[in-house]
């Protein structure tokens, strides 16, 4: 029998790409289905993936790895009934960086593993709350060369100070807009215009004239 936990329960790890590998290998014999989204959020789609595969029946044991850096509140909602009674014979593992970003809700009902290389999150210098075009300019400049990974690792940071430390509920634009913007830098894209659209979300009418 494998080490690995038989039962559901939150991962808080710094790589979550390579804990999932190891997890799944960790756990065969048993058959485990990966979700893990190429954006920087795990939407609400993604989550009715997870509910219908849990409901496919098994005769053994299978594992639902749920591997993100960030989920959307409704895709979280979604999973509130699988995780508080899951189907016969399905475990879920949730794998992310920060318990911050998973929901009282999600977190109430499973065990929450904290491993020593968990992520701290590097905070970005801006007050999203008081936004203004002024600070906007002068931040893309400060970072406007930055290699890729960086670029990717700026932008989580930003949606992690927006949610977690200036307390934004994000719209659904603004959701996207980080989505879109993680897709770009990964496609190469410069970081400077692609970081001028996504904080541009954040400007109040008044900021922008």
């Amino acid at each position: 029998m494998s080490s690995e936990m038989r039962s559901s329960h939150i991962i808080i790890c710094q790589n979550i790409e390579e804990r999932s590998a190891l997890l799944i290998e960790g756990l065969k014999p048993n058959r485990c289905v990966l979700f893990q989204p190429e954006e920087i959020n795990f939407k609400i789609e993604i989550s009715k993936a997870v509910i219908a595969e849990a409901y496919i029946a098994e005769e053994e044991v299978k594992y639902l790895i749920i591997s993100a850096r960030s989920f959307t509140v409704e895709a979280q909602n979604a999973l509130l009934k699988i995780l508080e009674e899951p189907p016969r014979n399905i475990e879920i593992i949730i794998v992310t960086e920060s318990k911050s970003v998973l929901l009282p809700t999600v977190r109430s009902r499973l065990q929450v593993i904290m491993e020593h290389h968990a992520t701290v999150h590097n905070t970005v210098e801006i007050d999203l709350l008081k936004f203004s075009l002024g600070e906007l300019f002068r931040f893309v400049k400060a970072h406007e060369r930055l290699a890729k990974d960086e670029a990717k690792g700026l932008i989580e940071a930003i949606y992690y100070r927006a949610t977690a430390i200036d307390g934004l509920s994000l719209n659904e634009k603004q959701i996207e807009r980080f989505d879109r913007s993680y897709r770009l830098i990964h496609a190469n894209a410069r970081p400077q215009p692609v970081l001028t659209s996504l904080l541009m979300t954040f400007l109040k009418p008044k900021n922008v004239r």
